[in-house]
């Protein structure tokens, strides 16, 4: 015969065992949304992956405290550093992402000749410089690399 205990025992692992398989479907979401967050921004998720970085009480739209769930996950712009981000879920439901700060650039290059002319602004710079580039000779170019 089970003894009250027992079978308190049982539900309490039951109960932990649903807690656990739900926060995997959690997790999933949040992947979801740090993937669509990262392609609106032009920017890279790397190695496709959020982790569970831990429990958060936050303020939602109402006004009222809840526990959220903080997942970390990391993202480049360059393709040489790499950027941390955060989705903070309530549920199956989106809190806030938050990116790292990240430079933004729009770089052309092209080879005319001996010249190449090189461009690289931010949004910020492109703005008071739009149309104007750099004329570099191609040896002096090289010799940078």
């Amino acid at each position: 015969m089970i003894t009250l205990g027992e079978l308190t025992a049982w539900l309490l692992v039951a109960l932990s065992i649903a807690w656990i398989w739900r926060g995997h479907g959690v997790r999933e979401c949040a992947l979801e949304h740090a993937r669509g967050h990262c392609q609106r921004h032009s920017v890279q998720l790397l190695d496709g992956n959020v982790a569970f970085k831990g429990w958060k009480i936050m303020t939602d739209g109402s006004q009222r405290k809840r526990l959220a769930r903080i997942y970390s996950f990391e993202f480049t712009v360059t393709s040489q550093e790499r950027l941390n981000g955060t989705v903070a879920m309530y549920g199956r439901h989106l809190a806030r992402i938050e990116l790292q700060a990240y430079p933004t650039y729009e770089t052309m290059q092209t080879v005319d000749g001996n010249n190449v002319v090189h461009t690289q602004h931010s949004t910020s710079e492109a703005q008071t410089h739009a149309g104007q580039n750099t004329v570099v000779q191609l040896s002096e170019w090289r010799s940078k690399l």
